[in-house]
């Protein structure tokens, strides 16, 4: 996988599309690339066209843009660039979990596929990044990931963390601050629905979690073996 043919602004327009694919089944359109990105319609609508020419992408007119069999190696070669590096910083740099996105975001554009290579080497062949996110293997592929957002378990689900959306800094420092990174068993106690909170005990704690933000934590079932976390005692309730 290579993407030195493209620019560093079609490369992030292909990864900024298939990590949009990766996290809803929402179609992408122009009008949600645009909000996506920060740029005008007609500058997100010229690149869509300039990506399309180029084999990269399709685009019905006035409907969704999707990644074409090409397209969507150039997109997974810079999510792999863009996870190993943040992996790379947490591990041997001692950066935070909510300081390595924008860091790697100008930092993919730089690196070659051999020093990818040897960050992946060195760094044991990782499958998942600081947030939980699949790396994919050097040909493409990832490794499976089966979770569901944490705000749709039902009362009484004991789940594991396996993944959090970083498109967030604060939202990351909140959430370290409450201790809830990946692994973290959670039990889940019950949902207020119209006050928009979901309450958990973790770590032996009791948080009240507003469901936006229980909405970007990915949780899978906890192991059948682990017993239960005690709900904490009313007085150390946080949130």
């Amino acid at each position: 996988m290579g993407t030195n043919s493209l620019s560093a602004a079609s490369e992030d327009y292909l990864k900024v599309i298939w990590t949009a694919q990766e996290w809803t089944d929402a179609p992408v359109t122009v009008s949600a690339l645009s909000a996506h990105v920060g740029n005008s319609p007609s500058s997100v609508s010229e690149a869509v066209k300039k990506l399309t020419a180029q084999g990269l992408l399709t685009h019905a007119r006035y409907g969704s843009i999707a990644l074409t069999e090409e397209g969507t190696r150039e997109a997974v070669a810079m999510v792999r660039r863009h996870r190993l590096i943040e992996t790379f910083l947490v591990e041997y740099l001692d950066y935070g979990w909510d300081e390595v996105h924008d860091e790697a975001e100008h930092l993919e554009h730089a690196v070659s596929d051999k020093l990818v290579n040897a960050l992946d080497r060195r760094l044991g062949y990782p499958v998942r990044d600081p947030h939980g996110d699949p790396i994919p293997t050097r040909d493409g592929s990832f490794p499976p990931l089966a979770a569901v957002r944490l705000n749709g378990c039902e009362p009484g689900s004991v789940v594991t963390i396996a993944r959090v959306a970083d498109a967030d800094p604060e939202l990351l420092r909140y959430l370290a601050g409450l201790g809830l990174h990946l692994d973290v068993r959670v039990h889940v106690l019950s949902r207020q629905a119209y006050a928009g909170t979901l309450t958990v005990a973790a770590n032996g704690k009791q948080l009240e979690l507003g469901l936006p933000a229980a909405q970007s934590i990915w949780v899978l079932p906890a192991p059948a073996t682990e017993g239960l976390p005690a709900p904490a005692a009313e007085g150390s309730r946080q949130g």
